[in-house]
């Protein structure tokens, strides 16, 4: 665990803040696709990524979803600490963009480790910048971006999150995550292959120029 702690966070982390997550992290490692956290779940440790990547999802009154950001290596879930620190049921869903492994840290450490390391606060505090300025990028796209736009937008990041070409998602998924019907992300989908941006398959889809 030590290796891969200090590979993703030895550069933000001092030895000892290291050493003690691994005395009390606990090793998780999840498939993709695999649900990690729902909404009204309470969260009882708070997740540190060591590999792969986590998309971030919201959820209307009418179940429709929207997806708000991507979790990478080295980065944490400022809306899971703000539930563990709360004690506050969960008004995220986390699932596995990849193949992900994390260390679990119970959540009693978070304001032991504010209180005695630096480093440990500025990562928090880092953390939820990042994600603040995340929500606001998906709240400028929503509000002052077209469909296309946002549509390509989502291409991109998903093509970097997962570092392929190759999206392997329905066009049902997709609109899933943008929060609009599968007919028009058909609709556009079609315009940008025909524009010669992108080579659509059965259930996938190859970025050539987007």
């Amino acid at each position: 665990m030590i290796e891969d702690l200090k590979q993703s966070y030895g550069h933000l982390f001092e030895d000892d803040l290291l050493n003690e997550i691994m005395e009390v992290g606990v090793i998780k490692e999840v498939p993709e696709g695999s649900k990690m956290m729902d909404i009204g779940d309470y969260v009882k440790s708070m997740p540190l990524l060591i590999s792969g990547a986590i998309k971030i999802l919201r959820e209307n009154i009418e179940g429709d979803e929207l997806l708000l950001y991507y979790l990478e290596k080295g980065e944490t879930c400022s809306m899971t600490m703000t539930c563990c620190l709360g004690q506050k049921q969960s008004e995220i869903r986390a699932i596995a963009e990849t193949d992900a492994k994390l260390i679990m840290v119970p959540v009693q450490k978070m304001e032991e480790w504010t209180s005695k390391y630096k480093s440990w606060r500025n990562f928090v505090f880092e953390s939820y910048h990042n994600r603040i300025n995340e929500l606001l990028a998906t709240l400028d796209s929503i509000a002052f971006q077209q469909m296309d736009e946002r549509l390509a937008q989502y291409l991109r990041e998903k093509s970097r999150v997962n570092e392929s070409d190759i999206i392997k998602n329905t066009h049902q998924e997709i609109a899933y995550d943008l929060n609009t019907s599968r007919v028009v992300i058909s609709r556009l989908l079609k315009k940008m292959e025909q524009m010669g941006k992108i080579e659509l398959g059965r259930n996938y889809l190859k970025i050539l120029n987007l």
